[in-house]
């Protein structure tokens, strides 16, 4: 067993990795990259002058309930957030176009941005 330290987003994980097969740790024959390769496209920025809806606490968006770029009511779900293994409903803060930050099957920390009416 190896352990690494990885760091995604900021943040350090430890992380143990099981040997399997072989006897060399060596590692031969490596050719470093001439290009940077390109990390997944990101989601366009949401409109930055509208009301923004934030996670109330870390978890999991298990799904979204309306399209992006479609007009909401207020107090209308528009996210569920699954946190402890309980369903909970994001609704809208005002009347509105809404702009989503973020993508069904994503963890989310607390304070992070979901989606900006504008």
């Amino acid at each position: 067993m190896r352990n690494f330290v990885v760091t995604i987003d900021g943040k350090s994980y430890q992380v143990a990795v099981e040997e399997v097969g072989g006897d060399s740790t060596e590692i031969k024959n490596i050719t470093p990259l001439k290009k940077p390769v390109d990390a997944p496209a990101a989601k366009p920025a949401a409109v930055a002058n509208g009301e923004k809806i934030l996670s109330p606490f870390p978890g999991l968006i298990k799904n979204i309930l309306v399209a992006d770029g479609s007009t909401v009511k207020k107090d209308q779900p528009v996210i569920v957030l699954e946190a402890m293994k309980m369903d909970n409903e994001i609704t809208a803060p005002c009347d509105g176009k809404i702009a989503l930050s973020v993508t069904k099957g994503a963890n989310v920390e607390t304070n992070a941005l979901l989606a900006v009416i504008g």
